[in-house]
């Protein structure tokens, strides 16, 4: 399902052309559509839930969420399509988080589908786990508007879009939440701790 990132680019006759072919039913236009969205969706996704897998099942159910409103006319292009998109991940992510804390406290605080992602291009397994750790001690809202940045790719103008928030206090927020990122990556590990459990 996931594509390889390639050219992330609209064709030539636009995003509204291509949701029109798409809701027509067009096979051409929904590879096209998860051509350029899946691997953004799926990276909010995987930072969220630390699992290639449970990334690959929330991407899947938004592109299967996407065709059902879209061919069925519930979805309306108002020149918002990447802003809705995104909060039907979000949507989603938050759906698979409550399911697995749900599943924790039945397994007595075991996750076994928690997983380790490879080392990315010259960053060491170490250097994610400090920073996934560093993130997880982040307020939800911080979290959230980190991922939809940086892992979503979202512009600033598309997350007020998505979130209703002012673009003023948008990135102010972002700023502080980074600030935050990087004292608690530069921190002894204990302070961490402590910090997460305040």
């Amino acid at each position: 399902m996931v594509q390889d990132r390639g050219q992330d680019t609209l064709p030539p006759d636009g995003l509204t052309a291509l949701l029109e072919r798409a809701a027509s039913g067009e096979d051409g236009a929904w590879s096209e559509l998860v051509r350029i969205y899946s691997r953004r969706v799926f990276a909010l996704a995987r930072s969220r839930l630390n699992s290639n897998e449970a990334a690959e099942e929330v991407t899947q159910s938004v592109f299967v969420t996407v065709a059902r409103k879209v061919t069925s006319g519930e979805y309306r292009d108002s020149g918002r399509f990447e802003a809705w998109l995104f909060r039907v991940a979000m949507n989603r992510v938050r759906d698979e988080i409550r399911r697995r804390r749900r599943s924790m406290v039945e397994t007595n605080g075991h996750d076994p589908e928690l997983t380790r992602a490879p080392a990315e291009k010259g960053v060491s397994v170490e250097d994610l786990d400090a920073l996934r750790g560093a993130l997880a001690t982040l307020s939800e809202a911080d979290r959230e508007i980190i991922e939809l940045r940086h892992h979503g790719e979202l512009s600033f103008r598309e997350i007020a879009d998505l979130t209703g928030e002012p673009m003023g206090t948008l990135l102010a927020r972002h700023h502080r939440a980074l600030r935050k990122l990087r004292d608690r990556m530069e921190a002894p590990a204990g302070e961490n701790e402590m910090e997460s459990s305040r």
